[in-house]
């Protein structure tokens, strides 16, 4: 009888070392699948950083994976921003802080009006605004250029400016909609009773606690001016006002087979701006994403 009742007992813990060897297991094999991912993926960029070291020499003699005998990299940069990178890099920055900001801004006090103040036929507004995203972005080239031919816009600070406003405005508003829609009306009704008016309730109130949202709004709109190749070729031509991705696709044609560590000193200058913002904005990515998405 004290037989039997030892190997019950013994059971459960069986049971246990059993499911924690199991557990070890998927831990070491998710481990180990993780590492190999993370080789895979940074392989590339080790492969980038070490030819970004070399001199034209070293690079078009040797092999790309051959660890580089020589320090260039600030060579290469500073060469890489000489030759017009420079001035597509503060152009395209330019671009992307006030084209962001205008258009979250703007975007704001649209979704504040259909959402907060009830205009009439608010969905409507929102909808024609939304439209913007429907149809694919290249519909819009043949008509935007030959508008901006005709108006003085073509390659010009100002009409760049302008295009990165509008073209992100749509889904601002779909993004700043959703957030007004989660937000208690106690508060407004309150800030009504003590005196303010639409325009203080949107300044004081409604923009503090939309930072998150717009924060992560900033991030993705200003990749994506960033990161813009078409319409920087379409509606520029010259150095001075010609974003940062169509210069380094000029640089590519011109330097890519005589002088490789240029054009890709030239990639990681053009790769900073965007993993700065992340890094900077990181504690508000999630928060931003899951407040916006409350009142969808």
């Amino acid at each position: 009888m004290t037989t039997t009742s030892g190997s019950l007992s013994a059971l459960p813990n069986a049971g246990k070392e059993a499911r924690e060897r199991r557990e070890r297991t998927r831990m070491l094999a998710g481990g180990l699948l993780g590492g190999i991912i993370c080789v895979f993926w940074l392989l590339p960029l080790l492969l980038v950083l070490m030819n970004a070291f070399k001199d034209k020499r070293e690079y078009n003699l040797g092999e790309s994976w051959q660890l580089p005998h020589s320090l260039h990299l600030w060579q290469n940069l500073q060469h890489a921003w000489a030759q017009g990178l420079g001035s597509g890099f503060l152009n395209s920055l330019s671009y992307g802080l006030i084209g962001s900001a205008g258009a979250i801004f703007l975007a704001s006090l649209a979704a504040f009006g259909i959402v907060r103040l009830r205009i009439p036929r608010g969905l409507w507004w929102f909808l024609l605004i939304y439209s913007g995203t429907i149809f694919p972005f290249q519909v819009y080239l043949i008509p935007l250029f030959k508008a901006y031919s005709s108006f003085g816009l073509y390659d010009t600070w100002g009409g760049m400016v302008l295009f990165y406003i509008a073209i992100c405005i749509p889904f601002c508003t779909f993004v700043m909609r959703g957030f007004f829609v989660s937000l208690p009306w106690d508060f407004q009704e309150a800030a009504k009773l003590d005196g303010c008016n639409d325009w203080l309730i949107f300044i004081r109130i409604m923009v503090p606690l939309a930072r998150a949202p717009m924060l992560v709004l900033l991030l993705f709109q200003f990749t994506w001016i960033w990161n813009d190749l078409l319409f920087g070729l379409v509606l520029s031509k010259s150095e001075s006002v010609r974003p940062i991705m169509p210069t380094l696709a000029g640089m590519q044609g011109i330097y890519s087979a005589s002088d490789g560590p240029t054009v890709i000193a030239a990639v990681l200058i053009a790769s900073l701006p965007t993993l700065l913002l992340f890094l900077l904005l990181r504690p508000y990515f999630m928060q931003g994403l899951r407040l916006s998405s409350v009142g969808d």
